[in-house]
C-alpha cells in the first residue's frame, strides 16, 4: 500500500513542476509581448491558459485520490493539502498571464511601457518571485521561501510608485487617460502574481515544517 502511496506522490511532485514551468514559461512570454506590443504572441498566452487549467485539474485529481484512497498520515496529509493551496495560486499567476495579455493586445502599440521603468522593474521581481518560489518547492528549501515572502515588500513598493508615474502621465496628457487606466490594470496583475508567488513560498514553508515536526 505505502509502495503504492509514493507512486502516486511522486507524480503529484512530477505534475507541480511541470505546472510551475507552465506558469513561468507563461509569464515570462506575458512580460515578452507586453514589452514588443506583440499581439500575436499575446494571443498565443491566452489560448495556452486552457492548459494550465487542465493540469489544475490533474493535480486536484491526483490529491483526492491520495487523499480518500490512500489515508495518508499525519505528515504526508499536510505534503498534500499544500499542494492543493499552491496549485491555486498557480492557476490564478496562469490567469493573470492571460489577463496581462489581452491588456497588451487592446493597448496595441500605444501602451507607453518604455516610459514606465517601474512596472518593467515589477515585472522583473514578480518573475524573479515566482522562479524562486517554484525552485523553493523543488528544492524544498524553506529559506529561500521565505526571502520569496521578504521580496514582495519590494514588489508592492514599485507598485505605488508605478500609481505616481501613471497618475503624472495622466496629468500631463488627459487624453490618454484610457491608456493610463490599462496600464495600471497591468501593474495590478503584476502585484498579484507577486501575493500568489508569497503564497505558494508561504505554502512550502507549511509543508516543510510539520514534515520535520512528523
Amino acid at each position: 500500500m505505502r509502495n503504492k502511496f509514493d507512486v502516486q506522490l511522486s507524480s503529484l511532485n512530477t505534475e507541480m513542476i511541470e505546472m510551475g514551468n507552465q506558469i513561468v514559461k507563461s509569464i515570462a512570454m506575458a512580460i515578452e509581448a507586453l514589452a514588443n506590443c506583440d499581439s500575436e504572441l499575446a494571443q498565443t498566452i491566452i489560448e495556452g491558459d486552457a492548459q494550465i487549467d487542465q493540469r489544475q485539474k490533474k493535480i486536484e485529481g491526483i490529491c483526492f485520490q491520495l487523499l480518500i484512497q490512500q489515508q495518508p498520515v499525519a505528515r504526508d496529509l499536510r505534503t498534500v493539502t499544500a499542494a492543493m493551496k499552491m496549485v491555486t495560486d498557480m492557476e490564478r499567476i496562469g490567469d493573470h498571464a492571460a489577463d496581462i495579455s489581452e491588456m497588451t493586445i487592446q493597448m496595441g502599440t500605444n501602451n507607453h511601457i518604455d516610459r514606465f521603468e517601474h512596472i518593467k522593474k515589477m515585472a522583473n521581481e514578480t518573475m524573479l518571485m515566482l522562479n524562486h518560489s517554484i525552485e523553493a518547492y523543488v528544492e524544498r528549501d524553506s529559506k529561500k521561501a521565505e526571502e520569496v515572502i521578504a521580496h514582495d515588500d519590494v514588489v508592492d513598493a514599485l507598485f505605488e510608485q508605478a500609481k505616481r508615474d501613471i497618475i503624472d502621465l495622466i496629468l500631463e496628457n488627459s487624453k490618454e487617460g484610457e491608456e493610463a487606466t490599462d496600464l495600471l490594470m497591468v501593474a495590478k496583475y503584476f502585484e498579484r502574481i507577486g501575493d500568489h508567488a508569497t503564497n505558494i513560498a508561504e505554502w512550502v514553508i507549511y509543508s516543510l515544517r510539520t514534515s520535520e515536526e512528523a
